[in-house]
């Protein structure tokens, strides 16, 4: 677990110099940090050679720190990199700076202020977990794991190109450089990865040498006579780029379609009915984390995916509709539920508060990145243009996915086929049991209201008007408007807000319904196809959790295609699997859910 993060993990000395509170060691040499960052890790690592020729190169690190290592790594790669290549970075750090102390810190060399400029206004925040830094600018992306070391290594994904070894020194900081760690950065090395570090304790040396690498010594920098450099043996190719296919125009296909462009992949989208048809076609949606006072590993995902999804739609023109929510509470327990969510670290320090709700509701629980958001604009960003066919079967052609539309007629053909098409999934993947659940919301235009309320039911603003509901009726495939369902609305929000209701009662009222796609444990399908065909993936399953797990279960997919690390822990992803309902059932001798 990080240090208490209640204070700040450094100290300064001599200006803007810092040095850790928790190890008592400092962030960089005082000769020159940056002429050191450059000897000891980028030519430790071969960089810039290393990169050429490739399309898709990873760099991971130990050590965040105050950013200086990625700042310089990053500056050398926009000097020289090559059209279409991409740069992965991931680093691990448990104890993070602020964005202003990163700024200050890396103030010292103004021939790193444009990169350090966009990485300090994108830095990560205190939450534990791993948290991700855009840099379309830069053709790069870096993950942050505010993780201990091994923690970090446990459930990353990825297979680095090239290693920063730069934990603190090992008397002050010794578990960072524990065999232990070292065998994990081995085993989450591709083949032929360098690492270098500017340690050469005999220790280090050892852990090294005995997870496989080759290890020499190397003339050290300023004050240093020696460092180290290391290498496992073998070469990595990097594989050709798939073609893809996403099968639906929701909110899943366009997370899908926006995270394979990012990693260079045009897909062709398909969609018969036409963009945001189904449950991504309401006027406004909310966007908030799954509220589980357990704290584990599905709380985890949920506040991970918030996280990145209140990123993502910050950046997207048009989308961002009401920041901030009130979580009412609507049952004895949860008081304490509350109080246990606002305690834990996989929030951002004061992102959930205690708060009195509106109309004297009780004590509930302010979720300040909270974000009600536009589909229609994250759509319309998203997805360019789409081809407006069914999609009535798939057929596997030598070693390739046909694309069939309900007469037979192949319309499309590729390596790759992401099926997000919510309930209609299930007729396009067998194996895939998922059950619809009919949701009709009410709205209004008449008159505005600016904060989101979440009660079992919601109120939440649009860009004009609010909206209201939505009724969940399992089983319900009708997307006719029903009277009956508006009262249901009326009522629900009448028993929390009467003043509100009262005001809806008496103002034009339209609605709005869709079928929601859910599973039997209410979490969502991200990965391959159960069955074992291979390039074909699923995106569906997200129930009424689409704008806050699309973007982030989109990139892991994205990533898993292409090769790359995933943004995801390794865990957190395999709560998604959509070959868990089988492998439980075949675990317990019992036959798999079936399709309703």
């Amino acid at each position: 677990m990080p240090a208490d993060l209640s204070d700040s993990a450094v100290t300064w000395e001599d200006g803007d110099a810092p040095r850790s509170r928790r190890h008592g060691d400092v962030y960089f040499s005082r000769d020159d940090g940056l002429s050191e960052s450059r000897a000891v890790f980028l030519a430790g690592c071969g960089l810039p050679e290393a990169w050429k020729g490739r399309r898709h190169f990873t760099v991971a690190e130990l050590g965040f720190g105050t950013g200086l290592n990625i700042a310089a790594l990053l500056t050398l790669w926009n000097s020289v990199r090559e059209p279409d290549a991409r740069l992965h970075v991931f680093t691990i750090e448990a104890d993070p700076l602020t964005a202003s102390e990163a700024e200050r810190a890396l103030s010292n060399w103004p021939e790193l202020a444009p990169v350090a400029k966009l990485m300090t206004a994108r830095w990560p925040g205190r939450a534990r977990g791993f948290h991700g830094i855009d840099l379309p600018e830069l053709a790069a992306t870096v993950d942050v794991a505010i993780l201990e070391a091994g923690e970090a290594l446990e459930v990353w994904s990825g297979a680095a190109d090239a290693w920063f070894l730069d934990g603190f020194a090992p008397a002050l900081n010794p578990d960072i450089w524990r065999d232990e760690v070292l065998d994990l950065v081995a085993r989450r090395s591709a083949p032929g990865a360098r690492a270098a570090t500017y340690t050469v304790a005999g220790a280090v040396r050892h852990g090294l040498t005995s997870a496989g690498f080759s290890v020499t010594r190397a003339p050290g920098h300023g004050r240093k006579r020696e460092r180290l450099e290391a290498r496992l043996p073998g070469a990595l190719q990097d594989r050709p780029p798939p073609s893809v296919a996403i099968i639906g125009a929701g909110l899943a296909g366009a997370a899908l379609n926006r995270a394979l462009r990012v990693q260079g992949i045009e897909a062709r989208v398909y969609d018969g009915d036409g963009p945001g048809s189904g449950a991504s076609g309401g006027p406004a949606g909310l966007m908030a984390p799954r509220l589980d006072a357990g704290l584990g590993p599905a709380a985890a995902l949920f506040a991970q995916a918030a996280r990145r999804a209140a990123q993502l739609y910050d950046a997207t023109p048009g989308a961002v509709v009401a920041r901030r929510a009130i979580q009412l509470p609507v049952g004895p327990k949860d008081p304490a539920r509350f109080a246990a969510i606002a305690g834990s670290d996989l929030f951002e320090p004061d992102a959930m508060t205690a708060v009195l709700g509106p109309e004297d509701s009780g004590e509930g629980l302010s979720m300040a990145d909270a974000v009600v958001a536009r589909p229609g604009a994250i759509l319309a960003r998203w997805l360019g243009g789409t081809i407006p066919t069914r999609v009535g079967r798939l057929e596997r052609h030598e070693q390739r996915w046909r694309l069939l539309d309900e007469a037979g007629a192949e319309i499309g053909e590729a390596d790759v086929v992401c099926i997000a098409a919510a309930m209609d999934s299930v007729r396009l993947a067998p194996g895939v049991a998922m059950t619809p659940v009919r949701g009709q919301a009410s709205f209004t235009t008449a008159f505005s209201r600016p904060e989101a309320t979440v009660f079992g039911a919601y109120v939440v603003p649009m860009p004009r008007g609010i909206m209201f509901g939505a009724t969940h009726d399992r089983g319900d495939t009708s997307v006719e408007i029903r009277p009956e369902d508006r009262a249901r609305n009326l009522a629900a929000v009448g028993a929390r807000l009467p003043e509100l209701a009262r005001r809806l009662a008496d103002s034009p009222l339209d609605d709005w319904s869709a079928i929601r796609a859910t599973t039997h444990d209410y979490l969502p399908l991200a990965g391959p196809a159960p069955g074992g065909e291979a390039g074909l993936w699923l995106l569906t399953g997200l129930g009424s959790r689409g704008l806050c797990l699309a973007p982030l279960l989109a990139e892991d997919l994205a990533a898993r295609i292409v090769g790359v690390p995933s943004p995801l822990p390794v865990p957190l992803a395999a709560l998604s699997d959509p070959g868990r309902f089988a492998a439980r059932a075949a675990r317990k001798g019992r036959p798999r859910p079936s399709a309703p």
